[in-house]
């Protein structure tokens, strides 16, 4: 699995078109819009499948690591199968990003995540500061 991690100030991820995935969720709603958060572009690779739990644990504990070093209790996962990985099926990612949504809610994070499977503009404004943008493979 593959993470982008960036604290934003800002973030409002508008849908816009189907994407090419086979699945596609339904969104409660065409827009999703946060305030400071910390948004999480992730990306579920293919060797994962086999490893769902222990990858799901480890980036929740990596997300978790940095939410709590920038004092941030709203996360925004946002499955993004742009970081130049061999991706896994969308069923695994989707289970994957929600196992871990339950896990970061457990720990008393407000976790939103945006709809799979669709294309959409992206409004970002992102802090600038050396933990503002954080890159991790687990």
């Amino acid at each position: 699995m593959r993470m982008l991690m960036i604290h934003v100030d800002s973030f409002i991820s508008t849908i816009t078109e189907k994407g090419r995935s086979k699945i596609i969720e339904n969104p409660e709603q065409k827009i999703t819009s946060v305030n400071e958060s910390l948004l999480v572009f992730a990306s579920v690779e293919k060797k994962d499948a086999n490893e769902k739990e222990d990858i799901s644990k480890r980036a929740m504990e990596e997300i978790a690591n940095l939410a709590n070093q920038l004092k941030i209790k709203t996360i925004v996962l946002h499955s993004f199968a742009h970081l130049f990985a061999e991706l896994s099926k969308p069923e695994v990612a989707i289970e994957v990003l929600e196992m871990i949504k339950k896990e970061l809610t457990q720990r008393n994070f407000e976790v939103i995540r945006t709809p799979f499977g669709w294309f959409n503009t992206l409004e970002i404004k992102a802090k600038g500061h050396p933990l503002s943008r954080v890159a991790r493979i687990v």
